[in-house]
């Protein structure tokens, strides 16, 4: 069951934990991969906030958007083992209700320049998913999905998420990037399924 005891928490409470999935080290900057520490890179810099390692595992910055609190975060546990750290996350930060998590992660199926928020639903194969699922016990946390298109020609899925964007798609991704950062903000205070509505 994913809800936890208020009293596991080890640190400051959050309103929203934020989490993009990626690889870490300058080796990974800019792949595909990467797109969702993208945005919490943008998200800690606009709140004036350096991302630091933590005990979670995790590049962590804790951003005050008025009264609340958004906690975003960087698993540096690679994307296959991203659940083990969010789980630590989420106990540290006191959240317990998966709807306060969002996580935001590449997608194959969606073209580059689009982007989606979606409320849980199935992993379409995406490993840094299906570790959060196995370590958190649940797959209800929201998602903010950049596309990234498919592989061309017969270049394996593996090689094309580790690789970096062509500097056309490169412009057009910066624009997604900054648009989730902006939806995440927004989730603080919005409904998802408003949001979707308009967004989507």
């Amino acid at each position: 069951m994913f809800r936890r005891k208020s009293d596991e928490r080890s640190g400051t409470p959050a309103d929203l934990l934020v989490v993009g999935l990626g690889n870490p080290g300058e080796k990974y900057d800019g792949t595909r991969h990467n797109v969702g520490a993208e945005v919490v890179e943008v998200l800690a810099a606009r709140y004036g906030e350096r991302l630091k390692a933590s005990k979670q595992a995790a590049l962590t910055a804790e951003c005050r958007v008025g009264t609340q609190l958004m906690v975003v975060a960087f698993p540096q546990t690679f994307m296959n083992d991203s659940g083990r750290s969010v789980r630590d996350l989420v106990k540290r930060h006191g959240i317990e209700d998966a709807s306060r998590i969002v996580v935001i992660h590449d997608e194959l199926d969606l073209e580059v320049g689009t982007s989606k928020l979606k409320i849980g639903g199935g992993l379409a194969g995406h490993n840094g998913l299906k570790s959060l699922k196995q370590h958190l016990h649940t797959q209800d946390f929201l998602r903010i999905r950049i596309g990234i298109g498919r592989p061309p020609g017969r270049q394996s899925v593996s090689d094309f998420v580790l690789r970096r964007f062509g500097k056309a798609d490169r412009v057009d991704v910066d624009i997604e990037v900054e648009r989730s950062a902006d939806i995440v903000v927004r989730l603080l205070n919005e409904a998802p399924e408003t949001i979707m509505n308009e967004f989507n």
